[in-house]
């Protein structure tokens, strides 16, 4: 068992970067529209490295003006770089005063580089007889790698990597690790700008590297070489030296290796939590607590009994107990001692709070309370239930609260009979018009009450549906929402039922008076955020928005997901099979281009195979992690030029589509049913599309014939049925020529033309009827791909034309649409002032980053500036036909119910005497749903499955 002191120096900016990026699609944004996610994923690293090592020392090093002798060796070096994008330098700060109250030293020196930190600090401590792990990603520290240095990389997917000396030198493939420092010269950094050799990649320095073993003596051997190599190398001498010392870590910076000061102390919990509270960094938050707690000491079952004992948590000097305040976290003596974590946050709970939660005892008691409800003119309930899933829950209670900080808990029976006779009692509340019914994800609790054959009627308040609106980007689950707002953090459901599991029990298990808590608290919470949201939807001009589409459209989707669809079992067990016999023949096909067997679902081996084995490309791109990059969007580019390409691609496709719905459909329907009920979400897309879920029918591949025989398998209620399919026709185009007002554009749409091939005889200068098939494949992507931002070089990969081809034809199209063009730039100038863009219905697109330094995240808000209220519009424009027609099919008391959403189509089951009724119904309210100066164009289709009907 080894007594060596493990020093961790954490590479600030490297791990700051990474974790912003790694939230560049889902970016973090608090209330305050503050992004967050460079924070938050610095800190989730932090703490991951903590938890799973628990050092000894620890250091978190920054840069601080850059490296002034590496610019004044090369003034081009770094400069390439681009801006920091805003969030992170936001971050720096708050990073900054979370390690201060971590007291976590912070290394910095000014005209350094955090590399050149690292490297001094590493080398003293491995003089002092420690062992220093520098956690980063960034290969060039692999230069500094000894027998008592190691890199600690974190790894694409989670988790950490060590290299020691044989890592770096299998990696590199080099006898010594300072020889990473010529590769990195030969090779030179184009991030770092650090120009190497000419014509030298990783193959070629690798190559030179293990035969002459150093640039000096590659440079002086030169006459050896042959061609154009020998010709580029022996001119840029210069430029090969001064790449490997640009590429040297220094190992002399003005720091010292205090082991006293890195030593890792007991955190200020008190002033974190006033941090992460600020930042609103719940999980974070619930993270560093267990990080520091009793759980996470008592896991550290295979840590050595010296690494324990000098962890934070155990921290003894000679048998004395560290202290940082009684009940900070727990802190283990040799006495066996512990203390607590007691609960340093400054938000409310029900235990600081007061407040008035009464259940209601049968008979007479509820008789009264009923009576009391119905004077009321507004109310909060929320229904406590066995289970997730609204379809198959009973009820277990019902709170109501119509006071702030008091409220009322009715239990139910367990027993259905009685259930429902304590329901009826309830009926005349719940069927009350005139009473406002206030909830978080009310069509949960609707969905369970048809259960029991009670109708939500009345003015309808969702809080959750209310915050999408006011915030789309932020989260909106009701523990959110209260911190956030109410800076009160409610009890948590773990609390009543325990963790997932086994172990975990049911509402229906949980005492009473822990019930009443729990519940009416959720209710009360509630009625709060109402009051709270109700200001802010008047304030940002979208309360008609929220009363008119989101409140309507809530129970229009509460009654979908309530039908279902019919599923044909028998036909997707055999379709599984047709897809076993073509995926055997893809991996036959596969394995004898390949001319060996391998598991093709490996990424790792699949590019070993195609890119060092059949060396399909000169210089294949890599992942972080040092294995070939094989995903889908390198793939397809390849895929015209190589046979294996595209059978890897419909290999996956295939194997997708088989687990992922032909196998996976069978076990989402429902036994009580009988039928699939997805789940339509209407808080996640952030355009105001709909989202669906368990089972994601949305998702459905509809371009592949295998992947369009799985709507085959959607079928009629019954014979009497046919299913009905209503889909917009180019909604997207419409909207944007009207918006543009594009008059080439409209007049195509209203004289009926087919809006590609008119596009391709203005931009192409043939005739219409000349139009050729290639041309107008060309000019759809081209008016499709305008919506999304396509550049040449995305329009080239899309299509047969080269960047220069793709070039032209982009701007001949802009010149052809001038308005659109006009357009698209007002779209962008709009969002710069105004910080958002909205839909023709007024719903909101916030676009923090429209105005970044940061080329790539300002073009990525761009691009949204001009896609939002295109494609936010086409939702809102389904949404209210949606509405409309429901409305009629419940008026007229029909049979046809509407089961499914998909974009901008609806799927309908007919009752088959409705049925030339119901298609002019729908063409009539989804053509009218909305007026632009551009007509409507519905497609209807009619068949007994699916697809036959699409």
């Amino acid at each position: 068992m080894s007594n060596q002191k493990r020093l961790f120096l954490v590479d600030a900016y490297a791990l700051i970067f990474r974790g912003y990026y790694a939230f560049i699609k889902n970016p973090r944004i608090n209330s305050k529209g503050t992004d967050t996610s460079a924070i938050m994923g610095f800190m989730n690293s932090l703490l991951d490295v903590i938890k799973r090592e628990r050092p000894d020392h620890l250091a978190v090093c920054f840069d601080k003006g850059g490296s002034v002798d590496r610019v004044e060796m090369f003034e081009a070096y770094k400069a390439n770089r681009d801006v920091t994008p805003e969030a992170i330098k936001i971050a720096i700060p708050y990073i900054e005063d979370i390690l201060k109250a971590m007291h976590i030293p912070i290394m910095v020196k000014e005209g350094y580089e955090a590399d050149d930190v690292i490297g001094t600090l590493s080398k003293q401590a491995e003089k002092e007889g420690y062992k220093t792990f520098m956690v980063t990603p960034d290969k060039d520290f692999a230069q500094l790698v000894s027998e008592n240095i190691f890199m600690y990389r974190p790894v694409f997917g989670g988790g950490y990597e060590t290299w020691g000396i044989e890592e770096v030198k299998k990696k590199f493939e080099v006898t010594d690790p300072l020889q990473v420092i010529d590769f990195l010269g030969m090779m030179g950094d184009s991030s770092d700008n650090i120009p190497g050799l000419p014509g030298v990649g990783e193959k070629t320095a690798k190559k030179l590297l293990a035969e002459y073993g150093s640039m000096e003596n590659l440079l002086a051997n030169t006459h050896e070489l042959k061609g154009k190599m020998r010709e580029n190398i022996e001119n840029a001498k210069e430029l090969g030296l001064l790449s490997k010392k640009l590429a040297t870590i220094m190992l002399d910076v003005p720091v010292d290796f205090n082991s006293k000061d890195f030593e890792l102390d007991h955190p200020d919990i008190q002033k974190v939590t006033e941090i992460f509270e600020e930042l609103e960094f719940r999980q974070l938050l619930a993270n560093f607590v267990k990080t520091f707690s009793v759980e996470a000491e008592t896991s550290l079952t295979e840590k050595t009994t010296e690494n324990v004992k000098n962890s934070p948590l155990g921290k003894t000097s000679e048998g004395q107990k560290g202290h940082a305040g009684a009940g900070q976290f727990s802190l283990f003596g040799n006495d066996g001692e512990e203390k607590v974590i007691t609960n340093y946050s400054s938000r409310d709970t029900a235990a600081s709070k007061s407040h008035f939660y009464q259940s209601v005892a049968p008979g007479m008691a509820t008789k009264l309370f009923i009576k009391n409800l119905l004077n009321q003119k507004s109310i909060c309930f929320d229904t406590e239930t066995t289970n997730i899933d609204p379809i198959i829950a009973e009820l277990v209670g019902i709170a109501f609260s119509w006071e702030i900080g008091k409220g009322f808990y009715l239990p139910f029976p367990e027993n259905q009979a009685e259930a429902q006779e304590l329901i009826e009692q309830l009926r005349p509340f719940f069927e009350n018009d005139t009473i406002e019914k206030i909830g978080q994800n009310l069509k949960y609790d609707i969905k369970v009450l048809h259960k029991y054959n009670i109708k939500v009627q009345g003015k309808l308040f969702d809080t959750m549906l209310a915050h999408y609106l006011i915030n789309p980007d932020m989260r909106h689950n009701m523990d959110v929402l209260a911190e956030t707002y109410l800076n009160y953090t409610p009890i948590s459901i773990t609390e009543l039922i325990g963790k997932t599991g086994k172990n975990q029990i049911t509402m229906r298990d949980v005492p009473l008076e822990k019930q009443t808590e729990y519940a009416v608290e959720d209710a009360d919470v509630t009625l709060q955020l109402k009051e709270h949201f109700e200001k802010e939807l008047g304030e940002a001009n979208i309360q008609k928005l929220f009363d008119d589409i989101e409140i309507p459209l809530l129970r229009v989707l509460a009654s979908m997901e309530l039908e279902g669809i019919n599923l044909d079992e028998n036909f997707l067990k055999s379709l599984s099979v047709v897809l076993d016999n073509d995926i055997k023949t893809l991996e036959e096909n596969i394995y004898k281009v390949a001319g060996e067997t391998f598991n093709i679902a490996s990424p790792k081996q699949l590019g070993e195979i195609l890119f060092d084995k059949m060396k399909l490309v000169d210089k294949p791109k890599k992942t972080k992690t040092g294995q070939y990059a094989t995903s889908e969007d390198i793939l397809s580019y390849l895929a015209k030029d190589h046979e294996i390409i595209q059978h890897i691609l419909d290999y996956r496709g295939l194997s997708k589509l088989k687990s992922t719905y032909v196998d996976a459909l069978p076990n989402q329907v429902l036994n009580i049913t009988g039928r699939v009920h997805t789940d339509y979400m209407q808080t996640v897309a952030a355009t105001g599309r709909l989202s669906s879920n368990n089972p994601n029918l949305q998702n459905i591949p509809i371009r592949t014939e295998r992947g369009r025989e799985v709507r085959k398998a959607f079928i009629p209620r019954n014979d009497d049925y046919v299913l009905l399919s209503a889909d917009y026709s180019q909604i997207e185009l419409r909207i944007i020529a009207a918006l543009s007002k594009e008059e080439t554009m409209i007049n195509a749409f209203k004289n009926g033309e087919d809006i590609h091939a008119s596009t391709a005889s203005k931009v192409f200068n043939v005739p219409l009827n000349d139009v050729t098939r290639e041309q107008r494949s060309n000019a759809k992507t081209v008016n499709f791909g305008i919506i999304y931002g396509v550049s040449a070089f995305g329009l080239s990969n899309q299509t047969n034309l080269s960047r220069s081809e793709a070039k032209e034809l982009i701007d001949t199209y802009y010149t052809t649409y001038p308005k659109l063009r006009s357009y698209i730039s007002e779209q962008i100038d709009f969002a710069r002032d105004h910080g958002y863009v909205q839909t023709v219905l007024g719903r909101r697109r916030y676009l923090k980053d429209i105005n970044s330094r940061n080329a790539v995240v300002r073009g990525a808000a761009e691009r949204n500036a001009v896609n939002a209220p295109i494609q936010g519009s086409a939702a809102d424009i389904i949404k209210i036909a949606m509405i409309n027609i429901y409305d009629k099919l419940e008026a007229g008391n029909y049979k046809t119910k509407m089961l499914l959403q998909v974009h901008d189509e609806l799927v309908f089951d007919v009752f088959k005497p409705e049925l030339e009724t119901i298609k002019t119904l729908v063409k009539t309210e989804m053509e009218n749903a909305y007026k632009l100066e551009v007509p409507l164009d519905v497609d209807l289709g009619v068949g007994n499955d699916w697809l036959e009907a699409h």
